[in-house]
């Protein structure tokens, strides 16, 4: 599982630029300060430098290299009980919600001022708001991991089955890519809204814990009841989750077929 763990960390920092973006598209509020992504990337740039792009990177790491280490170490002992994988996903993200909680602020501009870095923002919360407090927007992310994970792992044979059958070996690295990536990438839209909300929730410090109901109704609210406003930043969402699903899943495939 150690092997695991160490799976695409290069692909884990580029997946918190556009992590960095999306959070930004996600929360904008009454105001759209940002027209699309490009105009997201050029403001950022152009106001804080290069370096502001990578805000947030440091939670990402410490989130995903566990997570993705137990999820896929425990895959296949697992694999036959969806009930059973979505509870462990589930009880796994709940652990590791205060990296995404922290996350979340130190990609937030307003709070930028607030919360230096990884270590101010956890001492910062639990000194003046309590453990509690780390753990806002625990209930948007069960219900986006428990749910994706379980039908990942249920969906995940039989696409790449229906996939032309490889001959070589590195045509089977291309059907794991292409498989595991369409997947996520489908599963990550399916389930972005729940992204959002939790965004929205972990970008509040201290004052009440909404549900993810109430959160949803007031974002709906402010976009104008549309739909489509749900899905700003989607693209990004869309094609990150299609590379780093593809390639960590393949890399695990290839890693556990080594002697």
């Amino acid at each position: 599982m150690s092997s695991v763990k160490n799976l695409s960390p290069d692909c884990r920092t580029r997946k918190g630029l556009s992590e960095r973006v999306q959070t930004l598209l996600q929360d904008q509020r009454h105001h759209v300060r940002y027209n699309n992504t490009f105009d997201a990337f050029r403001t950022l740039v152009r106001e804080n430098g290069m370096r502001e792009l990578y805000h947030g990177t440091v939670p990402i790491l410490l989130r995903n290299g566990p997570s993705n280490a137990l999820f896929l170490g425990l895959r296949g002992p697992i694999k036959s009980s969806l009930s059973m994988a979505a509870v462990l996903a589930g009880t796994v993200e709940a652990s590791l919600t205060p990296f995404e909680r922290v996350q979340t602020l130190l990609q937030d501009q307003r709070h930028h001022v607030r919360y230096t870095n990884t270590f101010h923002a956890f001492r910062t919360l639990v000194r003046e708001n309590g453990m509690r407090e780390l753990y806002r927007g625990t209930v948007s992310i069960l219900l986006r991991n428990g749910p994706s994970n379980a039908v990942s792992i249920g969906l995940r044979e039989p696409i790449k089955s229906s996939l032309p059958q490889a001959e070589t070996h590195v045509g089977q690295q291309v059907t794991d890519f292409i498989s595991s990536g369409l997947l996520g990438a489908t599963l990550g839209s399916l389930y972005y809204p729940l992204n959002v909300v939790k965004a929205r929730k972990q970008s509040q410090v201290g004052g009440a814990f909404q549900s993810t109901w109430q959160v949803l109704r007031t974002i709906c609210s402010e976009r104008g009841g549309k739909l489509s406003h749900l899905y700003r930043g989607a693209h990004l969402n869309y094609h990150r989750s299609l590379l780093s699903w593809g390639i960590t899943n393949a890399a695990y495939e290839l890693l556990t077929k080594v002697k």
